[in-house]
């Protein structure tokens, strides 16, 4: 043989072994299944959307009504101790408000009866025993529309980390006992992924201003946020 071909020739053949060794490797059984883990605190910080609308005959008239009464509420909101990185503008909406009649050919006529503009401020109450003071206040000083609280938590790493753990260790429990129920083992992670639901949102109605005492703060009840996490872990089984 070509001396230059011989060791061409001995590197094929001694990689022909690893090569048939390597196609004949198979993923070994293996066990996926799913985690939960929950971990509950109590919130530090509420988020208030206060809407006010204003209605006039033109826009212009409804727009100035609504930045009075807009400008009151963030003035007391600022007097209060809320700081400016805290309060932010959500949304504007400038809508014309029509009456509907029926003509006899079966059509409607429309008339226009107003204007109404709507401003919305969201407000993050860091001192969340103030929740209550700060709702009557706006509402006292023109809030009448939307509005809602959710309360949430400034910084939730630490309580999602022990979500996390118990998730994880909930995986880990029914893989061993649906591994020792057929006779075998777990052995180590294969792969692993992540679905977190942050709480959801406790709101209160915006009917329910009405409802507000004129004096005083309204009753708020802040309760506990829930952080859950969701883990799907696939294991080797021995």
């Amino acid at each position: 043989m070509n001396g230059f071909l011989l060791p061409l020739a001995l590197a094929a053949a001694m990689a022909l072994p690893a090569i048939a060794h390597a196609g004949d490797t198979r993923p070994g059984p293996r066990i996926f299944v799913t985690g939960e883990g929950e971990a509950t605190v109590a919130p530090d910080m509420a988020i208030l959307s206060l809407s006010v609308m204003r209605e006039a005959k033109t826009a212009r008239a409804a727009l100035d009504a609504n930045n009075d009464a807009m400008a009151a509420v963030i003035t007391a909101m600022k007097a209060a101790g809320i700081e400016d990185r805290d309060l932010q503008t959500a949304g504007i909406q400038i809508s014309p408000r029509y009456n509907y009649t029926n003509k006899p050919d079966g059509t409607q006529n429309a008339e226009l009866i107003a204007y109404q503009v709507t401003n919305t401020l969201s407000v993050r109450v860091r001192d969340i025993d103030k929740t209550g003071e700060l709702l009557d206040k706006a509402v006292t000083l023109g809030v009448n529309e939307g509005g809602g609280i959710v309360f949430t938590n400034a910084d939730p790493a630490a309580i999602v980390t022990e979500a996390r753990k118990k998730a994880v260790a909930d995986a880990a429990a029914k893989a061993k006992t649906l591994a020792e129920a057929a006779g075998t083992s777990v052995g180590r992670v294969i792969e692993i992924s992540e679905q977190f639901a942050p709480p959801m949102p406790i709101r209160m109605a915006a009917k329910s201003f009405d409802a507000m005492p004129q004096a005083g703060g309204a009753p708020v009840q802040a309760g506990e946020n829930a952080y859950r996490v969701q883990v799907n872990v696939t294991f080797e089984m021995k």
